[in-house]
């Protein structure tokens, strides 16, 4: 089976970080969203032993931030992980950058700590009934600046997975092309 011309490969390529770029940029606009939208102090309702805390909208752009995060850090290391697999079994001089593996394990760590920050920050901004609260009948508030900080990660996560894809990318075209080359020469 002959593998799809390089302009074409490389078009589909671009096409999967363009989409994963726009699942990470709608993640990142519903965290600032949400750090907006979030509750303040001033919505805490105490009855002298009980909490209350209303339902906050960032609870809906929280989970739209997930939602979107989790599709583009699949979308985004599926292109490298499709080169770097594939790629050894085409070409055995294939190898993957070290800046590569570097920029891949700084996105799956920022991934982790931002979804870790958001599950944490959403789950405050839904209801919280006298009683119950958040956590041992507590009532949280969102701390300012969570939701930005999840924000930052997530463009972290972004531009250290798209940039390694692309590595490694035009890594498997390079070998490739000097395998080609080789080939005919012999």
């Amino acid at each position: 089976m002959e593998n799809p011309p390089h302009g074409r490969r490389f078009t589909g390529i671009l096409f999967i970080i363009i989409i994963s770029i726009f699942f990470a940029l709608i993640s990142f606009i519903s965290c600032i969203v949400a750090e907006f939208k979030r509750n303040k102090k001033e919505d805490l309702r105490w009855n002298g032993r009980l909490c209350f805390m209303p339902s906050s909208p960032a609870f809906g752009f929280g989970i739209a931030a997930l939602v979107s995060l989790f599709l583009a850090q699949i979308i985004g290391n599926s292109t490298f992980l499709r080169n770097s697999c594939s790629g050894g079994k085409r070409n055995v001089s294939f190898k993957i950058p070290v800046i590569a593996k570097v920029l891949l394990l700084i996105s799956w760590l920022s991934f982790g700590v931002a979804v870790i920050m958001l599950i944490s920050a959403t789950s405050m901004s839904r209801k919280q009934p006298y009683g119950e609260g958040w956590l041992n009948g507590e009532c949280y508030i969102v701390k300012g600046g969570t939701y930005v900080g999840s924000a930052m990660l997530i463009l972290l996560a972004l531009a250290s997975c798209t940039t390694g894809s692309f590595l490694c990318t035009v890594k498997t075209t390079q070998v490739e092309e000097n395998h080609k080359v080789h080939a005919q020469m012999g």
